[in-house]
């Protein structure tokens, strides 16, 4: 069996329960498994703000891979491994694209990690503190040439009418075609779109290449479309049983839902797994930082 020498799972309807809670017994199986020396990485469609909002109980204070991968932040000294945008020209391509098939399409773009969040008025209007962990009445208002006037993390849009699955099922080929970006789904009421190459997988490989571990010794656990690429990379995948039927069938292997604790289960097998390789006089794994 390979040994795991780090676990990296979303947050949003993966670890966090619908009601964005975690668990006494999810708290436990994050503590039991980093004190066993595996660290523990969100890997996660939020920005760096969204994961400290979360921080009071799932004690992440290490690296997180962030924006669907766009970017790799230590949440501790505030170091930033990788950033990547998407280029104005693209982003304007994507409106372009968008509003010619959905018209009344609003937009948003997210900038320095997160730091910022610039929104045209239409968008703000629909947006809550839930959907991206901070008050619309602080999103930084413009229109779409101020969204456009400097490289993004994410460009984000929804509709007031038309839910985002529905949004990204009329919009993703086209957006798709456009060669410099991706589009994905984290279960958020948005699409979301980065620069070309960018998803949870690439990032993850950027991290673990940075601490010199191996794709096959990450443990990774998800529920949305934007999980697949991480779940088919890592050494093992893990859908919850809530997951989207892209992420189940991209998986491994499919655990209880996030109501049920079902990353607790994932993580607690996995400290005992620990606990008998130590007891065998197994090396334990080589802490990362």
């Amino acid at each position: 069996m390979t040994l795991v020498r780090l676990v990296a799972t979303d947050l949003d309807h993966t670890l966090l329960r619908s009601d964005r809670s975690v668990s006494d017994r999810t708290v436990a199986a994050l503590d039991s498994v980093r004190a066993a020396g595996v660290p523990v990485v969100p890997a996660t469609a939020r920005n760096v703000r969204g994961v400290h909002a979360i921080n009071g109980r799932t004690g992440f204070a290490g690296w997180a891979v962030c924006g669907n991968g766009a970017s790799g932040v230590h949440l501790g000294s505030g170091e930033v491994l990788f950033s990547l945008e998407a280029a104005p020209e693209s982003l304007t391509r994507v409106i372009t694209t968008v509003l010619a098939r959905v018209p009344g399409t609003c937009f948003a773009t997210v900038r320095d990690c997160g730091a910022r969040f610039l929104a045209e008025d239409n968008y703000a209007a629909l947006a809550s503190a839930v959907d991206h962990s901070r008050d619309p009445a602080s999103m930084e208002r413009t229109d779409v040439a101020g969204l456009v006037s400097a490289p993004a993390g994410k460009l984000v849009f929804r509709h007031p009418t038309v839910r985002a699955a529905a949004l990204f099922d009329e919009v993703a080929e086209q957006v798709r075609a456009l060669d410099d970006v991706e589009i994905t789904l984290s279960g958020a009421p948005f699409v979301e779109v980065m620069a070309a190459g960018v998803s949870k997988a690439a990032g993850l490989a950027r991290l673990c290449s940075r601490l010199g571990i191996g794709a096959h010794e990450v443990l990774t656990l998800g529920d949305g479309v934007n999980d697949v690429d991480m779940l088919r990379w890592a050494g093992r995948g893990v859908a919850v049983a809530n997951a989207d039927p892209a992420a189940l069938a991209a998986a491994d292997e499919v655990t209880a839902s996030a109501e049920d604790d079902g990353v607790a289960q994932v993580l607690e097998q996995l400290s005992d797994q620990l606990s008998d390789q130590l007891s065998n006089n197994v090396p334990a794994p080589r802490r990362s930082s």
